[in-house]
């Protein structure tokens, strides 16, 4: 039986899932020999583009590898009757994990005192400044979808109080709803970015929310990039206007802008919030799902909007 031809845009992880596609598919990497195929894999900061569709006259299925579709023309896709999936629900834990992590590791200047350590200062007589809990600040997550919600389910489970704020109140929520970013940055002092990428949310933390949020607040964005405005955090970090960032997501990924470099108390990591075994595989094996459902013409198990 002929191996259904497809175009590969993102490598599947762990390898033996990338080794699974190549042996359940005709796998292509080159967009200009791939006219005829039906279906793309790729990942969230890839996406598909007009440009790519237009390659593409056979396409009826793009699988997305990650929960992120900012980066795919979704008004095209819809109106050429392209179908697009996702990873939804199974990276959830590993990107709250994540956001975790990257608010005790700037508030606890973790990588601050790894560098000190092996710069030598230590040793040397030096002394690191005083930190600032991180589990008796009161958070804040704007973006209350399946990863914030599980975000917040980690943050009351470790005695935090959390507000939140979405496009509408959820009334079965436990947490408390605050009706725009401002509202929510006044509240809080650790302020974790979970809302999805696109248009509709860039620059969505603004000049505005940090300087609400305050100068013992921590930003933490594990969304995308351009949610936050690189300019204003900048100079908010510089400034003294928040007291620190971590962040996993930039706007031109992998390029970091020098202003973030130099940024005090800003823990920088490389898009690595679902890089966990466990949440890669699972991502990938919901990839397979939905190529094997579309090749034989059954319902997608996760499709976009789901």
């Amino acid at each position: 039986m002929t191996r259904p031809r497809i175009l590969c845009l993102a490598d599947l992880k762990p390898q033996d899932m990338a080794q699974r596609l190549e042996g359940d598919y005709h796998v292509l990497r080159d967009i200009a020999d791939a006219a005829d195929v039906e279906a793309v894999v790729t990942a969230g900061n890839v996406g598909l583009s007009t440009a790519q569709m237009a390659q593409l006259p056979a396409l009826r299925l793009i699988a997305v590898n990650g929960v992120g579709v900012d980066a795919v023309d979704l008004a095209q896709a819809a109106r050429r009757g392209i179908a697009v999936t996702t990873t939804p629900d199974v990276l959830s834990q590993a990107v709250a994990e994540m956001a975790l992590a990257l608010a005790l590791a700037t508030g606890r200047q973790v990588a601050e005192g790894d560098r000190f350590v092996r710069a030598g200062q230590w040793a040397g007589g030096g002394k690191l400044g005083l930190a600032s809990s991180v589990l008796d600040r009161r958070a804040g997550i704007l973006g209350y979808g399946r990863i914030g919600r599980r975000l917040a389910d980690m943050l009351r489970g470790l005695g935090m109080v959390v507000s939140y704020t979405a496009r509408s109140e959820r009334p079965d929520s436990p947490d408390s709803f605050r009706p725009d970013a401002v509202s929510l940055a006044q509240d809080c002092e650790l302020l974790f970015v979970t809302a999805a990428g696109g248009e509709g949310t860039r620059s969505l933390v603004d000049a505005a929310v940090l300087s609400a949020l305050g100068a013992q607040g921590i930003v933490v964005n594990v969304a995308r990039g351009p949610v936050v405005d690189t300019a204003a955090l900048a100079a908010a970090l510089q400034s003294g206007t928040i007291a620190g960032a971590g962040l996993d997501v930039f706007d031109d990924e992998p390029d970091v802008p020098q202003s973030l470099l130099d940024a005090p108390n800003c823990v920088l990591t490389p898009h690595i919030g679902s890089a966990t075994v466990q949440a890669r595989r699972a991502m990938a094996q919901l990839v397979l799902d939905n190529l094997a459902a579309h090749f034989a013409g059954q319902p997608l198990p996760t499709p976009y909007p789901g």
